[in-house]
């Protein structure tokens, strides 16, 4: 057997700086959510029943989603005509401003309907930035080391993702075990997300290191950087790369909205879990999930992605009808094993950028990945929670039927995957 080409020092670099990169970044985006309820209390009218100054906070979070494609879109046309890395310090400053804001913004009781109006505006800012950033980094990453070590190389970042929300649980964690709840209610939410603003500039920083990528570099010097639109080209090209891009990023927000982000109010809210507890158990789940992603890039590098995301997605459902079953009925520790189990399956996520990497050209890589992401999570991010939270009303576990209908999707696209994508390269 040949020997496998192994990453330079400059390779492990760039994907230190990238993973970290994203992951100050994804902390940024999550932040949010742990806060969604005292954020409800406080910028929107006192009058209104908590359901709905819920849901108008999860609408507000919902936003972040829908301007992903935007910022996605207009992002990777100019990454794909005038290179991955100015792109890629640019998204880092959109998601860093206003972080910062939301932590110093007056509240309802100040300043009135300002106050939703104002966290509008950070969440859509901070939706264009996040969508460029993503596939940025997926994209850079990818065209900077050998081809066999794709896998990995995007198990490491997706970790780095996970990592960033693993941040946001800590932080979360450490507010709630510092301060009373009286404390957190009047001004300590704000630290995570004034703390998450210098973060971001801080990586802003590291990342003027970087270089641009091999393969951009080369693209530039032969002349074949794309000569229209990237994503016309895209939607002309490429139409299946986009549906399977767009159902496999289904899966990813499942396995990180509902199984990681909105696991702890739904056990604290339905099943009486203690809101330390909740934060402890959402944290090992992270650190398992990253786990995950690091072994799903290092068994797609073997055996290509589209196996390791049928497996994947065959076991995520599998666990997720054990442990929603599971609630309520069992100790706590079992319940805490479980998640484990779950987060560590969910892993498999790692592998979604993978499979776009493969199935888009690089003159129109960072286009056709953009696209396919952002439109996807836009849609099913910006539903998700809301839908989840309408099954909940029918049944504390309708997360559950959920998280089975996307396993079920993702199945089968995983074998329209291997069909279209990998049968002739094997």
């Amino acid at each position: 057997m040949e020997a496998q080409p192994r990453l330079t020092r400059q390779d492990k670099r760039t994907l230190g700086l990238s993973s970290l990169g994203g992951a100050l970044e994804f902390y940024d985006f999550v932040i949010y959510v742990f806060y969604a309820k005292i954020i409800s209390e406080l910028f929107f009218p006192t009058g209104l029943s908590p359901f709905w100054a819920m849901l108008n906070t999860y609408g507000i979070f919902a936003a972040g989603y829908f301007f992903r494609p935007l910022g996605g879109v207009v992002m990777a046309h100019f990454g794909d005509l005038i290179g991955r890395k100015r792109l890629f310090s640019l998204s880092i400053l959109l998601m860093a401003l206003p972080t910062l804001m939301i932590g110093v913004m007056p509240t309802f009781e100040s300043i009135g309907y300002a106050a939703p109006l104002l966290l509008l505006l950070m969440r859509v800012i901070q939706g264009i930035a996040i969508g460029g950033e993503i596939p940025a980094a997926w994209t850079f990453v990818s065209e900077h080391v050998p081809e066999q070590k794709i896998g990995i190389a995007n198990g490491l970042l997706t970790a780095g993702l996970s990592l960033g929300i693993l941040l946001g649980a800590l932080m979360s964690l450490f507010i709630s075990l510092q301060f009373t709840e009286s404390e957190i209610h009047d001004w300590a939410w704000r630290i995570p997300f004034i703390l998450g603003g210098i973060f971001g500039f801080v990586a802003l920083y590291l990342r003027s290191y970087l270089k641009e990528t091999p393969v951009f570099k080369a693209m530039q010097e032969k002349k074949q950087l794309a000569k229209e639109l990237p994503v016309k080209q895209v939607l002309q090209q490429h139409k299946t790369g986009v549906v399977i891009g767009m159902l496999f990023t289904w899966f990813l927000t499942g396995c990180v909205v509902v199984l990681i982000l909105a696991m702890p109010n739904l056990l604290t809210g339905a099943f009486g879990f203690e809101r330390a507890d909740a934060f402890k158990m959402q944290s090992a789940a992270i650190v398992m999930q990253m786990v995950g992603c690091i072994l799903a890039g290092l068994l797609a590098d073997r055996f290509g992605a589209g196996k390791v995301m049928l497996f994947g997605s065959l076991l995520v459902a599998v666990i997720a009808g054990v442990f929603y079953n599971s609630l309520g009925h069992v100790a706590a520790s079992t319940v805490f094993a479980l998640y484990m189990l779950l987060g560590l399956a969910s892993g498999t996520v790692g592998m979604v950028s993978y499979s776009m990497v493969k199935m888009f050209p690089a003159q129109i890589r960072f286009s056709g990945i953009s696209f396919s992401y952002n439109l996807a999570y836009a849609i099913a991010g910006g539903i998700t929670l809301p839908l989840v939270q309408w099954l909940s009303l029918y049944s504390n576990i309708g997360a559950m039927y959920y998280i089975w209908t996307v396993c079920l999707v993702t199945f089968f696209t995983a074998m329209l995957y291997r069909q279209r994508f990998e049968k002739t390269s094997h």
